[in-house]
């Protein structure tokens, strides 16, 4: 293998071949006459005229060499004793399943290009329907499980789906989450409703049926037992799927991934990565609602021909050890989850982590919120394997930053997620000129073009806000910006320092800000609203609220302040889902602005963190400011 630096290089001067050579770890139909066509910057068009399927090079190509091989394994603590129950599917059980699904897609008039939403907990049958959609050449858009009806409605109307599955309802700790009740709303809600919908029934809640519009899965499943559907080959550049994530407009935006690059990426992340060879098991505890579900939970160890484990619970049930009684019996060989969940495990008696049998696990990576030292060097001398960090988003589908031990083993600096990905031309550049800024300088981490394989392709239905949205932001740049501060140091290796616009990080979970202030505006006593980002121990960050009231009787007393905090916060989870729930609404009287009326957001942050506010000359009225001082300090 030649070194990392040779490596990165490469896939920046000589992208041609190095991705031709990628290429071949999956299957092309009909191969590719162009690895890439970048003829209309910022939009790049990857393995151009070839033709594959990600439910083939997922399920189908392992029959032969693994089809008796487990390649989904199901896991739920989500019992009433909270004991583990599993199910475990062979890839040749599972493609029978993804044929039984793809039939029941078929019969219901889903075809190629159309959409199929999937509003699902982490069962089986969910990725049976992702796998479905890939075979048939349908975008699946996968909608996390107990969204907000509001919130689900706006992504029903901006996909327009054919078809939606979903069930009776989740489940968390222990309790049933009916999402039936929910589904119905959305609908309502949608000006372009499904024309069916299929329903699981897992008989944790009820789940009246309406007329003409839903249908039984299992019943249908019974009807489409022995089905062989034939895979559609999909140009690679053809879209595979649309995943929602939140913008500063208000408006969630469909990032749009290809077919062929994303395979490809994928397939080779999982060796230089993440160090998972074929045959071995994969466990990623995130859920498929978000983009390392879809990528680390169902495409990417199955393209590698892995066992993938599904798991369906929380860290703690029945016991903070229940992870590591997984890595007992099933034997993982790399483990992926989150920041977070480490710290909710730290809360606990430590010695979970050396009551089992850990010897098959060679790496943990963490993702989806900066790693901090103390919360690394905890769960790395606990468990007594390597922590890897890595930095990506929702619009790149893989890791922008990561140490690629399977590439070099390079060290790990704490605070660090690593050095670039390959072909990540990943770049420090100042926020006032767009210019590039050397060692240990503060700027923009952006990326030039073309982004790799494996990216988002652009914004569903909008090319022209994929373009205003991440391609402007640079000043006299062409460049992707991933919206975060960062800087690179001497040695190469990046260190992100937090958002530059108003999306802020929760526990994993990208939210707008903006959509957060306009459902809390919707409630009838708001007048004004500042919703900001806040450094939190255990989250990453919490979104926490300052708002104006129109009656200020509503609020005369601190009893009534926090009947009326209740309230506001209810109308967030009515509209948007508890994830969304600021852990405080401020009352004032005022909000910091300038003198042109722009909210001062970043001093509001400033002091909910004890920070200095900042160059304050240009606000209206610097009460406004007083007033939040007093408020957190509270």
């Amino acid at each position: 293998m030649p070194s990392y630096k040779e490596f990165h290089a490469r896939s920046i001067s000589d992208p041609d071949g190095f991705w031709r050579e990628q290429a071949q770890r999956i299957h092309w139909q009909r191969p590719f006459e162009r690895v890439l066509d970048y003829s209309r910057p910022p939009f790049a068009r990857w393995f151009v005229g070839g033709t594959t399927n990600l439910a083939y090079n997922a399920v189908d190509r392992h029959q032969a060499t693994r089809g008796e091989q487990a390649a989904l394994v199901y896991i739920s603590t989500e019992t009433p004793s909270g004991e583990p129950a599993e199910k475990s599917y062979t890839y040749a059980q599972l493609y029978r399943e993804v044929n039984r699904f793809a039939g029941i897609l078929k019969g219901l008039g889903v075809g190629r290009g159309d959409r199929v939403l999937i509003y699902m907990p982490m069962v089986p049958e969910a990725v049976f329907a992702m796998l479905a959609c890939a075979r048939i050449g349908a975008l699946h858009s996968v909608v996390f499980g107990g969204f907000a009806s509001v919130s689900l409605a706006t992504r029903i109307d901006d996909a327009k789906p054919k078809v939606i599955v979903s069930a009776d309802a989740g489940s968390r700790a222990g309790k049933a989450v009916p999402y039936k009740g929910l589904l119905d709303e959305a609908i309502r809600l949608a000006q372009f409703p499904p024309a069916k919908v299929v329903l699981v029934n897992r008989g944790l809640a009820e789940l009246p049926l309406v007329a003409g519009r839903d249908l039984d899965y299992g019943r249908l499943r019974a009807e489409h037992m022995n089905d062989e559907v034939a895979c559609e080959w999909m140009e690679s550049s053809e879209p595979s799927y649309i995943l929602y994530t939140s913008g500063t407009t208000g408006k969630p935006k469909g990032v749009q991934r290809d077919t062929g690059g994303y395979a490809v990426a994928l397939a080779a992340s999982m060796e230089q990565i993440f160090c998972c060879a074929p045959g071995e098991t994969y466990f990623c505890t995130s859920d498929i609602g978000w983009v390392v579900g879809h990528s680390y939970i169902v495409y990417g160890p199955l393209l590698n021909g892995c066992t993938t484990i599904l798991y369906e619970g929380t860290p703690l049930r029945p016991d903070a050890g229940i992870w590591w009684r997984i890595v007992e019996q099933h034997r993982p060989t790399s483990m992926f989850s989150s920041p977070t969940a480490i710290r909710v495990l730290k809360k606990h008696d430590p010695a979970f982590l050396t009551r089992y049998d850990l010897s098959s696990l060679r790496l943990l990576f963490l993702a989806g919120e900066p790693l901090d030292e103390p919360t690394a060097q905890w769960i790395a001398q606990g468990i007594g394997k390597p922590v890897i960090d890595n930095y990506w988003q929702t619009e790149t589908g893989w890791p922008i930053l990561a140490i690629p031990r399977g590439v070099q083993a390079l060290p790990s600096k704490f605070g660090s997620p690593g050095v670039p990905s390959a072909g990540y031309n990943v770049k420090i550049f100042s926020e006032h000129d767009g210019s590039e800024i050397g060692a240990d300088q503060k700027g923009v981490v952006g990326i030039e073009g073309p982004l790799p394989p494996g990216c988002m392709s652009t914004v569903w239905g909008d090319d022209e806000r994929f373009v205003r949205t991440y391609w402007t932001a640079i000043p006299g740049r062409m460049a992707y910006s991933t919206f975060d501060w960062g800087i690179r140091d001497a040695d190469g290796y990046y260190f992100i320092l937090g958002r530059t616009d108003d999306v802020i990080n929760v526990a994993g979970h990208r939210l707008g800000t903006r959509e957060i202030e306009e459902s809390i505006s919707s409630h009838p006593n708001i007048a004004e609203v500042a919703v900001v980002g806040v450094a939190d121990s255990l989250k990453g960050q919490v979104a926490v609220a300052f708002a104006v009231v129109k009656d200020a009787g509503r609020i005369a007393t601190p009893e009534l302040k926090l009947a009326h905090e209740g309230d506001v916060m209810k109308t967030v989870d009515s509209q948007l889902g508890a994830v969304a729930r600021p852990a405080r609404v401020h009352f004032v009287t005022t909000l910091p602005k300038t003198r042109s009326g722009k909210l001062l957001r970043r001093s509001i942050q400033a002091l909910c963190e004890g920070r200095d506010p900042g160059d304050l000359t240009t606000i209206e009225d610097p009460t406004a400011l007083e007033q939040i001082r007093a408020a957190v300090a509270r």
